[in-house]
């Protein structure tokens, strides 16, 4: 029997990037019915656990320059989703939260997006977050000793 050829990272890449865009695809198909847009969806995302989140924090988590979220925070200031309120312990930055609106509208296409999602079981589902968060600590560590 021949022994199969080594992986190769792009081989990697090209299956992270697959499943990304895959994923991405169905979960816009899904968003796309209530008029939310990816990048809404992550906002909403992040400030639906309450805790308000600093503008710089949330570009990151929505993997967006800051003026694109500027506009999109704006839109969804204008939709009656989110608020902006001073940071009571640093005067000097933002903080945004969902409004009593947003609250409601996270929770419905939350279940939208779980209905509508497949699921590879929750053995599978464990174990795949497992090591994409395994591997995005490695990357991220990596990063971080490469510029230090």
């Amino acid at each position: 029997m021949p022994t199969p050829p080594p992986r190769q990272p792009q081989d990697l890449m090209q299956l992270l990037t697959r499943a990304e865009r895959l994923a991405a695809r169905r979960l816009q198909s899904v968003l796309d019915e209530d008029g939310c847009s990816l990048d809404a969806w992550r906002v909403l995302s992040l400030l639906s656990d309450g805790a308000g989140h600093n503008m710089s924090a949330v570009a990151e988590a929505a993997f967006l320059p800051p003026a694109t979220l500027t506009k999109l925070v704006d839109h969804l200031v204008d939709q009656n989703l989110v608020y902006r309120r001073v940071d009571p312990l640093d005067r000097r930055r933002i903080l945004a939260h969902l409004t009593p609106r947003g609250e409601t509208y996270w929770r419905r296409i939350s279940r939208e997006v779980r209905a509508g999602l497949p699921v590879l079981g929750e053995s599978d589902d464990d174990m795949l977050r497992g090591l994409l968060e395994r591997l995005v600590g490695t990357l991220e560590q990596t990063a971080a000793e490469t510029a230090g």
